[in-house]
């Protein structure tokens, strides 16, 4: 099931209800390869901000249209910034942009192809999941042009190793993506002329689960990680002991022992 899209020349973020409870984002300024403009950016926390609230929306795809994923930030409207306060405005809204994903109680999975550089390999770094075409590129190519990707680091540093994070940012170097996947930057590595199916059916398949407790693992995974070994351990019990009381665990154990599909309510 797939709603129409909205084509409009203002439309720089399209949504569409790509399955039951799968919505997919669409970033289209093809002719910028997508650039995270102010305006773009600012559509697509509106998209964001209304699937919060939207019950019927389990997971989230974000995709691009035309020859790429995402070129970072805008560089032409980047330059243009009249003075300090400006940059930092456009820096901010970014960083709330990316925390807004991970904060989103509904996985977010990112359907890459082409290259997604600087601040767009920020938004794929950011996302709960990725598949990319086996053509696609990631990069952090900031230093090339005398502005290291500082804020791309950030997410970047939280997905791979240190000395991984390093090497791209360092060198500003494409990794292709069977070596995004090898360092953990992305999860699957598909034809290209699969990638919009993989990554429907892997959306489906996670859409599939209670809702409820999607929102809760996914909330306790980020939270857990910033917290020392017995913190989370003791975080993580008292998780597993709310999740126990809901609904959604009881139906979903007496499913598993009764042989039959669990029916989530989604509390």
């Amino acid at each position: 099931m797939s709603a129409a899209l909205d084509l409009s020349p203002e439309a720089i973020v399209l949504r569409e209800q790509a399955a039951p409870g799968v919505v997919r984002l669409t970033l289209n300024r093809p002719k910028a390869y997508n650039a995270l403009s102010t305006d773009l950016m600012r559509q697509l926390q509106a998209e964001l901000d209304a699937i919060r609230a939207d019950r019927s929306a389990h997971v989230v795809i974000i995709a691009a249209s035309g020859p790429g994923f995402c070129a970072g930030h805008d560089l032409k409207e980047v330059r243009g910034l009249p003075d300090r306060q400006a940059i930092e405005k456009l820096f901010k809204q970014c960083s709330t942009l990316m925390q807004s994903i991970l904060a989103l109680p509904k996985p977010v999975i990112a359907q890459v192809h082409g290259t997604a550089s600087a601040a767009g390999c920020q938004l794929v770094a950011s996302c709960d999941l990725a598949v990319a075409a086996d053509t696609a590129r990631f990069a952090t190519p900031g230093v090339n042009i005398g502005l290291f990707c500082s804020t791309p680091m950030v997410a970047l540093s939280r997905n791979v190793s240190n000395k991984q994070a390093m090497e791209m940012l360092l060198t500003g170097e494409p990794a292709s993506a069977q070596h995004a996947r090898e360092i953990g930057l992305i999860n699957r590595v598909v034809p290209a002329a699969d990638l919009a199916a993989a990554t429907l059916k892997l959306a489906e398949l996670v859409a599939s689960k209670s809702p409820l407790t999607l929102k809760i693992g996914k909330e306790a995974f980020y939270r857990q990680r910033e917290l020392p070994l017995a913190q989370a351990y003791d975080y993580a019990s008292q998780v597993m002991t709310e999740n126990l009381l809901t609904h959604d665990a009881g139906e979903g154990i007496d499913a598993f022992v009764e042989k039959r599909i669990p029916c989530w309510k989604g509390e």
